[in-house]
């Protein structure tokens, strides 16, 4: 593309309280952890830095709460030079948190308490509506209120913006509407909730990416971990293998792989070529500690994909 793409984030905005302990507590058992960390996250944020960090002019839609945390989340945000006009500050709230225990056998335990992503409205997204008028693509997610995420996905029909959902966490009914996206990109979990079908091999996932893409989507996908990817077009479905990378920490590998993916198809790649951008992005998340600070720039995936 001639100017970097330009992707609109609506979504959950977290700070992740991570704790590193031999062995987790039992109830009422109290213990004596080794490590902390405090590392901005949420699914929204992190695939917002995901995308800038890829080259896009990425703007940010969401809340904050007024605490300590929310200044440093927008600070962060801002760093990356995410567009942070559209995120609003919730008065007596706080921030949505993370609450994540680690064991040393990478077992781990985590609460989400959603703070102010619980308060994003429609209203919150269609104060943002400029955004969409000069989009290239709309991430969303469902760590925020679905009425909200609903209202973006329509406001991105009426502006020709096309639509990535990666519907996490997994709710119990998505609505219709929400599956009428231009690409869906569950892990096997949510893969398993919307299609019906157990996915515990790559064979169980060919047949349930199906059944999704059958529901609406142009492109429905089912992220594997150490599997890799399979991919439905509408036409046919293929699996994409992982790649070859030191794995340490899964988190936001996911948000990874949207994001990129949302830069492949703002940049009019093939639906093969954007899987592999995508899985390659993801899979560099996997190489390093915590969800923001994970995700991998432009040159690093592109190296990946020349190496393979």
């Amino acid at each position: 593309m001639s100017q970097p793409a330009r992707i609109i984030v609506v979504g959950s905005i977290n700070m992740d309280l991570v704790f590193r302990t031999h062995q987790l507590p039992r109830p009422g058992e109290t213990i004596t952890g080794h490590s902390f960390q405090q590392v901005p996250g949420g699914k929204g944020a992190n695939q917002a830095v995901a995308a800038a960090r890829l080259g896009a002019q990425v703007s940010m839609v969401g809340r904050i709460g007024d605490d300590g945390f929310g200044r440093t989340l927008i600070d962060g945000l801002t760093e990356e030079s995410i567009d942070t006009s559209f995120v609003k500050v919730t008065p007596n709230c706080s921030s949505g948190l993370a609450v994540i225990g680690v064991e040393d056998s990478g077992q781990n335990s985590i609460t989400v308490i959603p703070g102010a992503n619980g308060f994003v409205t429609p209203d919150d997204v269609i104060a943002a509506e400029e955004l969409f008028q000069s989009a290239d693509v709309l991430l969303v997610q469902f760590e925020i209120p679905l009425p909200a995420v609903q209202k973006a996905v329509e406001l991105a029909h009426r502006y020709g913006v096309k639509i990535i959902l990666d519907p996490a966490p997994s709710v119990r009914v998505v609505p219709a509407d929400l599956l009428q996206v231009d690409v869906i990109c569950p892990n096997e979990t949510e893969a398993e909730s919307l299609s019906g079908q157990v996915v515990d091999s790559i064979a169980m996932a060919m047949s349930a990416v199906q059944q999704i893409g059958s529901r609406g989507p142009q492109v429905s996908l089912i992220t594997l971990g150490s599997q890799g990817v399979v991919v439905f077009d509408g036409k046919t479905s293929v699996h994409i293998p992982p790649f070859n990378v030191d794995a340490i920490d899964t988190t936001a590998a996911g948000d990874a792989f949207a994001a990129a993916f949302g830069i492949a198809l703002a940049e009019q790649m093939s639906v093969s070529e954007a899987t592999r951008f995508a899985a390659a992005a993801g899979a560099l998340a996997t190489t390093k500690h915590g969800a923001q600070p994970a995700m991998p720039t432009r040159d690093a995936v592109e190296a990946l994909l020349r190496g393979r």
